[in-house]
């Protein structure tokens, strides 16, 4: 299994500045920002699974256009898998025929272009062999983190936008086979009042949450806000702990 990092920016700023969303081998999607822009038609047309974290824009930015582009040429509906909470925000307020078409019932509700699957925390979906479980997360909307799991036995997971939670740290540490964390910091320790107000990271925050792990994973940091990269990345680096938190890159890409 492949996951593909096509964007993984809290913001945007010129062409390699893409917001978050990973690609999992040819046919999964972990969130939907200005990332999945990346991808022609063709590998557009493949994706039959979208798993979203949550409701804000810069994580299902593209999942509108994906449908529209693809949906009359595939054979089955793309699946939309996410939160009650979360499936219920983007109905109301994205795919509502003001905002956006209802794929859902295009071209009709029983031959859907689009279908929404609710996935609750600890719950999991089996995609030939690979496993996606929604883990907790604590945010300013309802959130989810998600473990992927390979049909060899390997785990990655993506904490999806959060604030120090405990019940996904509990989470994380129960994954023995943990092969890589994707976690995310918002904001530079200056901005420590504002990260906790919007339920984000700061590196103070992360290097606290990285203490309290007992697995053993390679870090990888993501949805750093660009006009701070520089300011976080340097915070970062001055971290004394067991595990050494790094960059995330678009286009990289972990293999388990």
């Amino acid at each position: 299994m492949e996951v593909r990092v096509l964007g993984c920016s809290g913001g945007i700023g010129g062409l390699d500045v893409r917001t978050t969303s990973l690609l999992v081998d040819d046919d999964i999607l972990i969130d939907c920002g200005t990332g999945a822009g990346v991808l022609d038609v063709p590998t557009l047309m493949a994706i039959d699974h979208v798993f979203l974290t949550h409701a804000h824009l810069d994580h299902i930015a593209y999942l509108p256009f994906i449908i529209d582009t693809v949906g009359d040429y595939r054979s089955r509906p793309l699946t939309v898998h996410a939160a009650p909470e979360t499936l219920r925000i983007i109905r109301s307020h994205i795919f509502n025929w003001l905002i956006w078409p209802d794929f859902s019932a295009i071209p009709d509700r029983a031959h859907p272009l689009m279908r929404f699957n609710e996935l609750r925390i600890g719950e999991w979906i089996d995609i030939d062999g690979r496993r996606v479980t929604a883990l907790p997360a604590l945010h300013a909307v309802p959130a989810v983190g998600y473990q992927i799991r390979s049909e060899h036995g390997a785990s990655l997971v993506f904490s999806g936008d959060t604030t120090v939670c405990d019940a996904q740290i509990e989470a994380i540490n129960a994954i023995n086979d943990l092969h890589a964390l994707i976690i995310e910091t918002a904001f530079p320790n200056m901005q420590h009042d504002l990260a906790l107000a919007a339920r984000h990271l700061c590196p103070q925050m992360l290097f606290s949450v990285l203490d309290r792990l007992i697995v053993s994973p390679e870090v990888y940091v993501t949805h750093l806000k660009p006009a701070q990269a520089e300011e976080i990345t340097a915070e970062l680096a001055a971290y004394a702990g067991r595990l050494k938190p790094r960059i995330l890159r678009n286009e990289q890409v972990f293999t388990l």
